[in-house]
């Protein structure tokens, strides 16, 4: 500066750090203005704690030179936040070095003026995620949707390298059971954290866990630790109840997370983790209603359907007794034998009905028809089931597996028939074996072809009780 009059730069230097509430745009604005102020080739602002703003050091472009250094402090409320470094310029005189200070003051303010605008704008980011993924999860989906969602959102707004999902094992560790990276999560599902790891305590005991470096922190024993930085270990905890762990780790050398990173990060794990119990409590809700609802539908298919079918198979039946046509006789009969099956197939879809919704069917006559209905989706129609004595009294768990796995080997074979178009599943709990010993058989016909010619291909496998 070569003025007789210094105080038009300075005042719009002063002027000018403050025009940018970005907080990296305000420091570069700080860093330039001292430069242009003493003349110096390079400037540098270099921060006392770059976990609160998560910077280091700007300066203007080129190395720094080895001649020539003076330096400021920068307050921001009384507190140092950095130092103003500037080299390159044979002599700073001392009106250069009153120059800086009172850019260093007016500085201060602007970077207090810049943190509360960035914390502003960071709390609002996270709680518009945090809302959002409250919507997404009380919308209908599995349960593992709604994990992905925690730690894709929460990954997007730390700007994480990955969001990862972990549960308690029966162990008494923790596992990953979900993840969401930037490229393929690889073998990160399913990492398991050991039971008596550093980590372990804090994470049950539903602490937030920080970690400067993943892949030198010895409390980090996982196999992929290396691959990540910075992290956080939030838990995921909501009416005394730990749903599990949000862990959100940044690639080596990223920047750490800022207090008030980590203070909105541990807000949104409390907010998801209530979202995740609501969403959990309304989908029970709703599966009691449909359970309700079918159990509603299964009484009225029994008082009116089957009662009124019985009654016409017994009016055909004492039809049947009177003397006829020979041609009427058979066509009763043959009604009859309809009816008795039709009432068959309705108790069938009664018993089906009255099963818990639920992916796997608690009762044996459930785990019959569910693989029917597993069938269906290869046969293009569905297989009839019936069953004959009190089946789910009388099977015992393992010769009910041994019956289930030889239905379904039936019924792979059957689909791989040519001309099938009609197949008969029969469970019989009062079958009587060649030696003479209770047992059950299980039946499974089809109408295609046979082997030998024939119509129709029938499997037979039996088991005592």
């Amino acid at each position: 500066m070569t003025g007789e009059d210094p105080l038009p730069p300075l005042l719009e230097a002063v002027l000018g750090v403050g025009t940018d509430l970005e907080l990296r745009t305000t420091l570069q604005h700080i860093v330039d203005a001292a430069a242009e102020l003493t003349g110096a080739p390079y400037a540098a602002l270099s921060t006392a704690d770059p976990g609160q703003d998560g910077l280091t050091e700007i300066s203007t472009p080129g190395p720094a030179p080895a001649t020539a250094a003076v330096t400021v402090p920068i307050l921001v409320q009384d507190e140092e936040f950095g130092t103003l470094h500037l080299a390159g310029k044979r002599t700073f005189t001392a009106e250069d070095e009153q120059l800086l200070h009172v850019l260093a003051a007016q500085a201060g303010i602007a970077i207090g003026n810049a943190r509360l605008y960035e914390a502003a704008r960071q709390r609002e980011r996270w709680i518009e995620g945090a809302a959002a993924v409250t919507t997404a999860l009380l919308s209908d989906g599995p349960a593992a949707d709604a994990l992905t969602t925690v730690a894709e959102r929460a990954r997007i707004l730390a700007d994480a390298s990955a969001g990862v999902i972990l549960q308690p094992t029966e162990e008494g560790g923790m596992e990953i059971v979900t993840a969401s990276t930037y490229d393929d999560p690889g073998d990160i599902v399913g990492t398991t954290i050991a039971p008596g790891s550093p980590v372990l305590e804090q994470l049950l005991g539903g602490e937030p866990v920080f970690v400067d470096d993943s892949a030198t922190d010895p409390r980090m024993t996982t196999h992929v630790r290396h691959r990540f930085g910075p992290s956080m270990m939030l838990p995921l905890q909501a009416e005394g109840r730990l749903i599990g762990t949000l862990a959100l780790p940044r690639r080596r050398g990223d920047r750490p997370y800022t207090s008030v990173e980590r203070l909105l990060a541990v807000q949104f794990a409390s907010q998801a983790a209530l979202a995740l119990v609501l969403a959990d409590a309304q989908h029970s809700r709703e599966l009691l209603a449909v359970f309700e609802d079918r159990d509603r539908i299964a009484r009225d298919l029994h008082d009116l359907v089957v009662q009124r079918l019985f009654a016409t198979g017994m009016m055909l039946e004492s039809t049947q007794r009177r003397t006829g046509a020979e041609d009427v006789q058979e066509a009763l009969t043959q009604a009859v034998d309809e009816l008795q099956s039709t009432i068959q197939e309705v108790r069938t879809t009664i018993f089906a009905l009255q099963q818990p919704p639920a992916d796997a069917p608690t009762t044996f006559r459930g785990r019959v028809l569910r693989e029917t209905a597993g069938a269906a989706a290869v046969l293009g129609f569905a297989p009839s089931a019936q069953f004959t004595g009190a089946v789910e009294n009388r099977v015992p768990e393992q010769v009910a597996g041994q019956l289930l796995t030889a239905l379904r080997r039936a019924l792979a074979e059957a689909s791989r028939r040519s001309g099938v178009t009609r197949i008969e599943v029969a469970v019989d709990a009062t079958a009587v074996l060649p030696d003479g010993r209770d047992g059950v058989r299980l039946t499974v016909h089809d109408d295609g072809p046979a082997a030998d010619g024939g119509a129709g291909t029938t499997v037979t496998w039996q088991a005592p009780l």
